[in-house]
């Protein structure tokens, strides 16, 4: 299924209002970690997959990167993407992950931030990713982690008033689809546990150099104290990779 909840303009309007899409990557309790696992960008060519805003696409051309093309199944995100981008030389393209058809090793880089978790199918993405990048490119991604997806209500276990206890896991090992509340409306997401997503990763003809759950930094927690309870189970998890 290809999901385009964003150019839903009452979903849109919601994310709108997001820290991190009004701050951008500094915003984003993952970035400081994300930025340290990203390759050289150097006269490399880039391809972002569900870039959104288009934060990582601008940050790939302000370290030097040659070509940048980001891609994004929401016309709405594509449009602000523009926006955001109207400084630098960078290609947007109205597409879906699942519908890429680049040239074979045509990038040397290819990125993706919260977007794989909205995929039913996993392993052919990830071969068609290996297939356009050059041999030693980079691959690096973030998306939600297992601990967060395994229930579909996806919130804190709370006392009756209010005040969050833990965070609940179950049906962990029960893979699949999700439909869970996100901005207030309903979002399909896709379940994996870890071994999944890493086994994915290795059978995609990758080698994994390095996987993080990323907490925010202190400075980060001290612009946004809202932030506090993601030092109390994991979000998200990145994974940077380099083709065989």
């Amino acid at each position: 299924m290809k999901q385009n909840k964003y150019d839903d303009p009452s979903f849109f309007e919601s994310y709108g209002k997001m820290q991190r899409s009004i701050d951008g990557l500094n915003a984003a309790g993952e970035w400081h970690v994300l930025q340290k696992m990203l390759p050289d960008f150097q006269n490399k060519k880039v391809l972002d997959l569900g870039c959104g805003y288009g934060w990582h696409c601008i940050y790939a051309k302000q370290k030097g990167a040659k070509n940048v093309i980001g891609i994004d199944l929401s016309q709405k995100m594509i449009d602000k993407a523009k926006e955001h981008s109207k400084n630098f030389e960078i290609e947007y393209k109205k597409m879906a992950i699942e519908d890429i058809n680049f040239d074979h090793e045509e990038f040397d880089v290819v990125i993706s931030s919260l977007a794989f978790h909205y995929l039913k199918d996993l392993s052919s993405v990830f071969m068609k990713i290996n297939q356009i990048l050059k041999k030693g490119g980079s691959f690096v991604f973030s998306m939600e982690h297992p601990a967060f997806t395994s229930r579909a209500e996806q919130d804190w276990f709370k006392d009756e008033n209010g005040n969050r206890l833990h965070w609940p896991m179950d049906n962990y090992q029960e893979e699949g689809q999700r439909n869970t509340r996100f901005l207030g409306h309903e979002v399909t997401k896709y379940h994996r546990n870890l071994e999944t997503i890493i086994n994915t990763v290795i059978k995609s003809n990758f080698d994994i150099q390095q996987i993080s759950e990323p907490k925010p930094s202190e400075e980060v927690l001290k612009i946004y104290p809202e932030m506090k309870d993601e030092m109390r189970r994991p979000i998200f998890i990145i994974i940077a990779a380099i083709k065989k």
